[in-house]
């Protein structure tokens, strides 16, 4: 039933796009994982990126009042459907960029075969793999969530901060798992912290329980599970549990995800903390999106990369305006100029402003829900690590690393 309702929510959401095709369309692919071990993240991510689409219509329009459509497709957050769906974004629905994937299989699989080859801007609300660093992208490939990189390094010393010296570390084998588990390792040792126990394991096997049994013989204090919760990771801790293996957990973002909660339970989880890209503290910017956001659509601001992906959007149609046009090179070279300082500065909700400025001939530097993203070299940002404990039937963040 839960997936019968979550699917009709997305239906209902692709269904009140605006019709594509017409001559004042100007189009930007959304690349979903509305299937695939992420769907239960998509609803209000997707609603995140439908705002910001509805602030520029309702700010006046794109490039003199044309109308900005998301076209959405779904990658499966896996690497050949992302493949499948961006080439049809790049080259049937001709879009001018592209906001996604979400998980950084899907985006570096999707910018590999499909943008990279295709010269189209790719910019990625949540993909934190390492591996998008060193990704020869020709500056097409860009994401506004830290890299992993920062992620292990934070989560190291919230670990040993806890007084969990000894941790065994299950992840999955993936661009996502392997990335941050290498650097929550080194950093975690580096730290002087011991890792009992090293494993990674496959997606969606039906049990866990031969590694799970290793992984509880090393003398770990805690298990640390990188993996997405709808995928391994919620079954690794349910069988952690019934099986005596481990009583405390250690996650990342892609294990802050409601469905553990629901099939492991609060109260099993009250010892258990989790990592995640954020937003700065005391962020006006970020409290006005998701009271505009829960005005809307009832719920959810508070669920994962909702303000990066509204961020990301945003993003990429302040760019094709900088741009003047779709001209996919145009795009691409315009997004530092909208993204970084100097330049007067406009947020959430300024479309309007923005237009104004950029027509006058001034620049802007967008600040956003999420932060200020000043793009480096490599299309990566600086960012905000969160740390959150469940609290009830969802997740509270209770400390904020910059």
């Amino acid at each position: 039933m839960k997936k019968q309702i979550l699917m009709a929510a997305v239906a209902a959401l692709m269904a009140a796009q605006p019709v594509s095709g017409w001559a004042d369309d100007v189009k930007v692919g959304a690349l979903m994982g509305i299937t695939g071990p992420l769907a239960n993240f998509i609803p209000p991510i997707l609603n995140a990126a439908k705002l910001a689409e509805a602030d520029v219509n309702a700010g006046g329009g794109i490039l003199g009042g044309n109308n900005f459509v998301l076209v959405v497709a779904d990658g499966q957050a896996a690497a050949q459907p992302s493949v499948d769906a961006a080439s049809k974004l790049v080259n049937l629905e001709n879009v001018a960029a592209v906001m996604g994937g979400l998980s950084s299989g899907a985006t570096i699989a999707a910018a590999n075969a499909v943008t990279i080859p295709n010269k189209v801007l790719q910019v990625s609300p949540t993909a934190t793999s390492p591996a998008l660093t060193d990704i020869e992208d020709d500056d097409h490939v860009y994401r506004i969530v830290p890299s992993d990189n920062y992620q292990g390094e934070v989560l190291a010393n919230i670990v040993l901060d806890e007084g969990l010296n000894k941790v065994a570390v299950a992840y999955v084998n993936n661009d996502y798992g392997v990335g941050i588990a290498n650097t929550f390792k080194t950093a975690f040792e580096a730290k002087g912290g011991t890792i009992t126990a090293f494993e990674k394991h496959e997606d969606k096997k039906n049990s866990y329980r031969g590694e799970l049994a290793t992984l509880a013989s090393s003398g770990a204090d805690a298990l640390v599970v990188i993996a997405y919760a709808a995928g391994s990771g919620a079954k690794i801790v349910k069988q952690s549990l019934e099986n005596g293996f481990f009583d405390r957990f250690v996650g990342t973002d892609g294990l802050r995800d409601d469905i553990l909660i629901e099939q492991v339970g609060a109260d099993a989880l009250a010892t258990s903390f989790f990592s995640s890209p954020t937003s700065p503290a005391e962020n006006a910017l970020s409290a006005a999106l998701r009271k505009r956001f829960d005005e809307t659509y009832g719920e959810g601001s508070d669920k994962p990369f909702v303000d990066q992906t509204y961020d990301a959007t945003m993003l990429i149609a302040l760019a094709i305006e900088k741009a003047g046009s779709t001209d996919r090179a145009a795009v691409k070279n315009a997004l530092r100029e909208v993204a970084n300082a100097p330049g007067e500065v406009v947020g959430p909700g300024e479309w309007a402003k923005a237009v104004k400025l950029i027509a006058e001939g001034k620049d802007i530097n967008y600040e956003g829900a999420s932060g200020g993203h000043e793009f480096d070299e490599n299309g990566d940002v600086a960012g905000f690590i969160g740390k959150f404990v469940v609290d009830g039937d969802s997740y509270k963040q209770i400390a904020i690393f910059e």
